[in-house]
């Protein structure tokens, strides 16, 4: 098996996901007693959070392109960024290191054009659901996307931040997300798309009112076809 290396802490909840995932998936793959041969650098989430100037941005490129260079120093293989958001500064990180660092969206746009959907709503923080970084990588797959609603875009922002990335799932937020992707459904979407690595705890990614795309399930797939590639 390959060593792969996440960039992680962003937040540590996902991060947690992340490990999860993969080991069960390399278990499920080879063997009950195996264990994915994994490095994880975890960041402090503490200024990387709600970045707004691009000065904020300039500054998240430089913390994360380093622990690239130390992950790939360390034996990685490959990378993976443990969080939707930060995928802003992919290109900086890529080009920071000699070994394939592999993007979320295009993970996600590939399972998707493989499924047939070709029209879906797309769910996450403020920046990763208003900015295109994300978005045009699904689009480069052949998936059209819902223009965002701003009253949903800020609901689901402040549950993310104030609750999920904090470990808290509540039964108000399960509403509120089961509400919005009925709306979703009813506007147009196919599917949705998990943008945000915390969002399974409060959606049902196996039995919802719209197929749903885990964004970070499918990325942890990625990873494991990396290890054992």
């Amino acid at each position: 098996m390959r060593k792969i290396g996440l960039i992680g802490g962003m937040s540590w909840v996902s991060t947690r996901t992340y490990y999860e995932d993969i080991n069960q998936l390399v278990q499920a793959r080879t063997s009950k007693m195996a264990s994915a041969p994994l490095l994880i650098e975890s960041l402090d989430f503490t200024n990387l959070i709600r970045l707004s100037t691009p000065e904020q941005w300039d500054h998240a490129a430089e913390v994360l392109t380093d622990s690239a260079r130390r992950l790939e120093q360390a034996g990685a293989t490959a990378l993976l960024i443990g969080a939707n958001s930060m995928h802003k500064v992919y290109d900086q990180v890529a080009a920071a290191v000699s070994v394939p660092v592999i993007h979320i969206a295009d993970a996600v746009g590939a399972k998707m054009k493989e499924a047939g959907v070709s029209n879906a709503t797309l769910i996450g923080t403020r920046n990763v659901v208003m900015e295109s970084f994300y978005r045009k990588r699904l689009v480069a797959h052949g998936v059209s996307l819902l223009p965002p609603v701003v009253e949903e875009v800020e609901a689901m922002d402040k549950i993310i931040y104030d609750e999920l990335m904090l470990g808290k799932a509540s039964r108000s937020a399960e509403r509120t997300f089961k509400t919005m992707l009925t709306n979703m459904g009813q506007r147009g979407a196919q599917a949705a798309v998990l943008a945000c690595t915390e969002l399974d705890m409060v959606i049902d990614v196996d039995a919802n009112v719209l197929p749903i795309f885990d964004g970070t399930r499918i990325h942890a797939q990625a990873a494991v076809d990396w290890i054992l590639g």
